[in-house]
């Protein structure tokens, strides 16, 4: 029998398998439906999705020891560079039924797999569209109270600045997964996440923590801040 133990973020797990391991985990919104390669435990009538770090962003800055986190139940995510779903999925689990994740995907194909997974999961809206015109989804999106880049895109920082302008609320959180091959491959990384911070504090942005997710991601961080204005 796995011992299930409280993570001290809310609505996350820690499971203790029968092969000694411990795993970060969150209860299945869906019971008996993966969405990945992910593990389904079941404990005293719940069942739990084991949250593989080296394919999430969060899932890595969480076993880094993220410190804030805005993922509570009842919340609204706008997430920007939703891929087939992975993390997608994992935050429906956390923010319950009466949250809602608005699901911006570029690529048609990796939207297609997301369309599955919005159909069994209510909290899920995906949008197809390129998140470097927050204009496209302004029909669909209302104000939110967490904004989550994972784009593989030069302008990230720029894409994250104009969404969380249009979109985020006073004292909402960020969430932005730098990608710093994907800004400069010449450069050193820290040199662009030392530009980026800038950037993101010029815009008026507070930042409240950054965390290296290697080894999960090699030159990635996390950045996580607020807007206050």
């Amino acid at each position: 029998m796995p011992e299930v133990h409280k993570h001290s973020h809310p609505n996350l797990f820690w499971l203790k398998t029968k092969d000694g391991s411990t795993r970060l985990a969150t209860i299945n919104a869906e019971p008996g439906k993966k969405v990945y390669t992910e593990r389904l435990v079941s404990k005293e009538g719940i069942e739990y999705r084991t949250f593989d770090p080296h394919k999430s962003k969060l899932g890595s800055a969480i076993m880094k020891e993220l410190q804030n986190f805005p993922f509570t139940e009842g919340s609204k995510i706008l997430y920007l560079g939703a891929a087939s779903g992975t993390t997608v999925s994992h935050i429906s689990d956390m923010i319950g039924v009466d949250g809602s994740i608005f699901a911006v995907e570029f690529s048609a194909r990796s939207l297609r797999d997301l369309v599955v997974v919005a159909e069994r999961r209510q909290n899920i809206i995906p949008i197809l569209a390129d998140a470097r015109f927050p204009e496209e989804y302004s029909f669909t999106v209302p104000l939110v109270d967490v904004v989550y880049e994972d784009v593989a895109q030069p302008r990230q920082a720029e894409i994250l600045k104009d969404n969380v302008q249009t979109y985020l609320k006073k004292d909402g959180y960020f969430f932005f997964a730098v990608k710093a091959r994907s800004i400069d491959v010449t450069k050193d990384p820290k040199a662009i996440y030392e530009e980026v911070i800038k950037d993101l504090e010029s815009a008026g942005l507070t930042i409240l923590e950054t965390i290296d997710i290697e080894p999960y991601e090699k030159d990635h961080i996390v950045i996580v801040g607020q807007k206050n204005v």
